[in-house]
Order: structure tokens, then C-alpha cells, then sequence
């Protein structure tokens, strides 16, 4: 898939057939996220596969959003490490995000749906001890990851004269 047609084609995708995505292909998602630029080199990003007695006690933390939860097969928690410098953890945040955009496209190269969430469970402590996620990370979203059996259309998106402004 050129880079530009997966940049156009990957749409928000909220279901799902129920099979997940293997983890030799997600391991490959993976690996293409650490080339995701960061300051200094400091690969801030951190991955989590949420497995069965993890989703549980995510969907414990969350009861009034867990059927969303079930939505997609293969769900991956992202975030990202901060060090308390106001500077590089903003820069490592972005990066973090880079990261996680990194993984949807590469997945939708390979015919895997997706769709970024960031629920509000992964900011309280139930939900971070969930997923072990330390007090030093903090939260980029929730990715649902999953085979559709359907095709979504493009929403409409701005005119980039309407977005983009040209300094002198």
C-alpha cells in the first residue's frame, strides 16, 4: 500500500469480526513504531497487548464504558514515560503519539482496523493498576485493533487552505 493511500484509507473502525490480531503481526506494528522520531532518542513509548484477566479487570475499572471495551478483538493500551521535565515530556509525549499513529497506519497496510480511543478508565488509578501502568507514564490511548468485515467511507475533512497558513 503506498503511503499515501493508507494515510486517506485508514477510516475509525467500531466493529469488529471477533478473531484478534496475531502477535507476530502486532510485534511487526511494533517495530515500526520505534522509528517514530523522538528527541534524543529516548523512546518514550510504551506498548501493552491487554489479555483476557487484564480486559476484566479494565472492564472492573470501568463499568459504565465496558461494553466499549468488547468493541475490538486485540486492544493495546499506549503511553508514554515522563521524566518531570516540563520540555522533554512534552516532546516524548508527541513522539509517544507519532508512535501510536505509526501503529494504526502500519495495520491498516496489512487490512487490520483500528480505532484510538482514550477512555476515561485509563485515567483513574483503577484503571492504570489494570494495566500496570507506573505513576511515571502517562496515558496516550487505547488502541482497538481488529479485522472488519465491512468498508467505511471518509468523512469530510477541511480544505487545507482552511488549516494551513503561510508565514513570512
Amino acid at each position: 500500500m503506498e503511503l499515501e493511500q493508507a494515510i486517506r484509507g485508514r477510516r475509525t473502525n467500531k466493529v469488529y469480526r471477533p478473531e484478534p490480531v496475531p502477535r507476530p503481526v502486532l510485534e511487526q506494528l511494533f517495530d515500526l513504531a520505534r522509528w517514530a522520531p523522538n528527541h534524543h532518542l529516548t523512546n518514550p513509548w510504551r506498548f501493552r497487548v491487554v489479555g483476557p484477566r487484564s480486559l476484566e479487570r479494565l472492564k472492573q475499572a470501568d463499568r459504565d464504558g465496558a461494553r466499549k471495551l468488547d468493541r475490538a478483538p486485540t486492544l493495546v493500551a499506549v503511553s508514554a514515560v515522563q521524566i518531570g521535565d516540563e520540555l522533554a515530556d512534552e516532546e516524548d509525549l508527541l513522539a509517544s503519539a507519532v508512535a501510536a499513529y505509526i501503529v494504526l497506519l502500519a495495520a491498516h497496510a496489512r487490512g487490520i482496523a483500528s480505532y484510538w480511543r482514550t477512555p476515561r478508565v485509563l485515567r483513574t488509578q483503577e484503571g492504570r493498576d489494570a494495566l500496570g501502568m507506573p505513576a511515571g507514564e502517562r496515558v496516550i490511548g487505547l488502541l482497538h485493533l481488529g479485522y472488519s468485515d465491512r468498508e467505511w467511507s471518509p468523512p469530510p475533512r477541511a480544505d487545507a487552505g482552511e488549516v494551513v497558513r503561510f508565514l513570512e
